[in-house]
């Protein structure tokens, strides 16, 4: 829905959330009109939430079969949320996930030997890396079918 401006024009569309996103309107680099959607924070944080029960309940697993897991969330995670201009939420989830993974991995022992060195390397080997897997919109409907 647009407002006008108090010159009597019609102003930039208003900011909208709908299936997990919030549609914002901005420009491109090129300075042209664009359609940008980031990932609703809520729904970020209620997915970190359950992570964080989850891995509570898988404290005691092991590494391998943790990280198995996890990386099946992360993967699922970013095969809805992987949009172009969304990149940032991708990286961050992902940061957020190997945080909560580092503090369960550290509650198991009082010995902790849990370093951000070994978390990482952990990560790089179970959780994929964010990247962006769905086109722009005006790249999706680009299709030619065999007639």
């Amino acid at each position: 829905m647009r407002r006008r401006t108090a010159s009597g024009e019609l102003g930039k569309p208003e900011t909208f959330s709908f299936l997990g996103f919030i549609f914002i309107c901005g420009r491109s680099r090129a300075g042209k009109f664009l359609v940008k959607r980031k990932t609703w924070r809520d729904r970020m944080r209620a997915k970190l939430q359950a992570i964080k029960q989850e891995l509570r309940q898988r404290m005691h697993q092991l590494i391998p079969d943790q990280g198995k897991w996890l990386g099946q969330v992360v993967k699922g995670y970013f095969n809805y949320h992987a949009v172009p201009t969304n990149s940032q939420a991708l990286v961050t989830f992902r940061f957020f996930v190997t945080e909560l993974w580092r503090r369960t991995l550290r509650r198991r022992s009082q010995k902790d030997a849990m370093t951000w060195e070994r978390i990482t390397r952990l990560a790089n080997d179970w959780l994929p890396k964010p990247r962006i897997l769905h086109p722009w919109p005006h790249q999706r409907f680009a299709v030619n079918y065999p007639r």
